[in-house]
Parts: structure tokens; C-alpha cells; sequence
């Protein structure tokens, strides 16, 4: 024979919460029909274990729909009124059931629930001016991040099919004059790029501060100190094996941030950004390394940069010392980012994997 359990209720305005004191209960089966709920669960109550059920008409009609929750200590019903408004009692009957008691814990008084409607109205209200102000934020910054791809995609493919022309064009003659027809608009797009190494330490995009900043500064080491000093090492080959993997790499990186701005992704462009960098950047790191060997005598030879030495001592400390400890930090530095770009290719294919299984 089942039992009733103890059961206590609260309202609002569009609401009915029940709570029923069974522990750990199962098999639960709970019904509204024609105004007239029933439950009926297999669970310890005040007489033990046990199956326990009861049955309520309520005052006023309210929604078939209704949801519930068990608990290791309670089970937890909510159901909405049909019309919004506020009982007098939770029962048709007017003697209250001898199983149902206020919910003390949740119960609040007519002009109690209004006020809590009016607090949530305004905590909502305020959720919504900031959310449109996060979204405007977003919206600039998605413009801004976007702008800028785009800028950096048109300089670095203007130098990529460039040179590609030249190449077809030419052949190896074009390798001699690439710094004259070509470092004009490298210049623009490098010092651009010192705009990631502030995205990156603003947190303006998800990267890491270090590599970008190692690979922004020895682009432009490369380039406005190798390169932009000497004009022997202009109408070298070197410029255009330097020049070449940089632009190639970037004119699939900046497309692939330029999608990822609106949270698309092209497969293709995908792969291409974390694939193309594995044969480019090790070459464009010992192209870069070649150049700066090769400046090394032309910085003895015209002490550029030299630091003067007091008079006692005489003589002067060339820049060359400075370029042979460069070369070593410049492959430590090749080491950090390729395990870098690594980690990110691995990340990036290995949760794309796991959302296809």
C-alpha cells in the first residue's frame, strides 16, 4: 500500500513549486491532467523505504507541461500557471491536505515576489546594456582585427605574384634587383606587423607574446638593418630568397584570420596556414641566415654600427661580434617558434578530428 510523503509548496506570480521529502527516489512518475496532479516514486520518506504518492486539485487551472528534478534528498516540481496571478491557497479544496506544508525556504509574500520580478527586470536590463556594449566592442574589434588582415593579405600578395612575375619573366635576373622593386611596400607590411606583438600582449587575439615578438623582430632586423643599411647586400640574391618564403606564408596566414574573424573556416585555407609554414620557414630562417654571413665583411669593412672603444684600448668593437651571436639566437629562435607553430598545428587538427568522431 503507498504512502504519502510530506510535501511543501511556494508560488509567484506565474509559478507552483513543489517539494517532496523522499531520499534517493526512483521509478518517479509524475502527471498533470485536467487540472489534477499526481505523483507516484519509489523512495525513503518519513516511514522508510517505501512507495509513496499523492494527488493534488489545484485552486486555479495551470499548464500540462510541467518539469521536475530529483535529489539525493528531495524531488523538486515546477509548474506555470495558466493565467498569471496570485492564489489564495494552492488547493481547490479549502481544508489544506495534512502532507502539505509552505515551503519556508522559498516563500515569499505578494508584494515579496513583486519586488523580486522588478530585481529580475533590472538585473536583466543591466545584463543587456552590457551584453550590447560587449557587443559593440566585439564588432569594433572584429572590424579593426579584420581591416588589418585584409591590409597585410593585399601588401603580401602584391609581393608574392610580383616577384612571381618578375621570376617568370627574368629568371634569375630578377633575383639582383628584387630589394629596388620590392622593399618599398615590405617596409609598409613590416612595420605594420609590429601591431601583433600589441594584439598578442593586449590580448586583443588568442597568441603567444614571445614567438611573435621573435618573429617581428627578426623580419625586421633582417630587413631594415641587413638589408636597409647596406646597399651592397640590396642587389644580392639573398633579398629574394628572404623575401619569397615570408610572402608565401603570409598570403595564406592573414586570409585564414580574415575568415576567422566572422567564425567561418575554409578546410583548405586551414590546412594551407598550418602546413605551408613546415618547408617556408626553416628555409626563409636560413635564408635570413646567409644574408646576415654575408653582410658580416661589409660591416668590418665600412665598422657601421661599430662601437668606439676608449682611446687606451683603441680600436673599436665591430658590429660583426654582435651578428655571430645573432646567428645563434636566430636558430634558438627558429627552435621556439617551429615548436610553437607545431603545437598549434597539432592542437588544431587533433580537436578537429575529435569533433568527427
Amino acid at each position: 500500500m503507498a504512502l504519502t510523503p510530506q510535501v511543501y509548496w511556494a508560488q509567484r506570480h506565474e509559478e507552483i513549486f513543489l517539494r517532496v521529502e523522499l531520499t534517493d527516489a526512483q521509478n518517479i512518475d509524475v502527471e498533470v491532467h485536467e487540472n489534477i496532479l499526481h505523483f507516484q516514486a519509489l523512495g525513503h520518506g518519513a516511514k522508510g523505504q517505501n512507495l509513496y504518492e499523492f494527488t493534488l486539485e489545484f485552486l486555479l487551472p495551470v499548464k500540462t507541461q510541467m518539469a521536475h528534478k530529483s535529489t539525493q534528498r528531495q524531488v523538486n516540481i515546477s509548474l506555470r500557471k495558466e493565467q498569471r496571478g496570485w492564489w489564495t491557497r494552492l488547493t481547490k479544496q479549502e481544508r489544506k491536505p495534512l502532507f502539505l506544508a509552505p515551503d519556508f525556504d522559498r516563500w515569499l509574500d505578494e508584494s515579496d515576489a513583486e519586488m523580486e520580478i522588478k530585481e529580475k527586470e533590472e538585473r536583466r536590463n543591466r545584463r543587456k546594456a552590457l551584453q550590447d556594449d560587449d557587443e559593440g566592442f566585439i564588432s569594433l574589434k572584429t572590424g579593426f582585427l579584420f581591416t588589418y588582415n585584409l591590409v597585410q593579405f593585399l601588401g603580401f600578395s602584391w609581393i608574392f605574384v610580383n616577384m612571381t612575375i618578375r621570376l617568370l619573366t627574368f629568371g634569375q635576373d630578377s633575383f639582383y634587383d628584387t630589394f629596388h622593386s620590392i622593399s618599398g611596400v615590405m617596409f609598409f607590411c613590416q612595420m605594420l606587423a609590429a601591431v601583433e606583438v600589441l594584439n598578442a600582449a593586449l590580448g586583443v587575439v588568442r597568441t603567444g607574446v614571445i614567438p611573435t615578438l621573435i618573429q617581428v623582430l627578426g623580419r625586421n632586423f633582417i630587413l631594415f638593418v641587413i638589408f636597409g643599411c647596406l646597399e651592397e647586400m640590396q642587389n644580392k640574391p639573398v633579398v629574394f630568397f628572404v623575401f619569397y618564403p615570408w610572402s608565401a606564408i603570409e598570403i595564406f596566414r592573414y586570409p585564414f584570420y580574415m575568415v576567422g574573424c566572422f567564425n567561418t573556416e575554409w578546410k583548405i585555407l586551414t590546412w594551407l596556414r598550418y602546413s605551408l609554414w613546415i618547408p617556408f620557414y626553416p628555409l626563409g630562417v636560413i635564408a635570413e641566415a646567409v644574408a646576415v654571413i654575408q653582410s658580416i665583411p661589409i660591416f668590418d669593412e665600412t665598422n657601421l654600427f661599430s662601437i668606439p672603444l676608449p682611446k687606451a684600448v683603441g680600436g673599436s668593437l665591430s658590429f660583426s661580434y654582435f651578428l655571430h651571436v645573432y646567428l645563434a639566437f636566430m636558430f634558438l629562435g627558429l627552435f621556439i617558434n617551429f615548436r610553437h607553430l607545431y603545437k598549434q598545428r597539432q592542437r588544431r587538427f587533433r580537436t578537429k578530428k575529435r569533433k568527427a568522431h
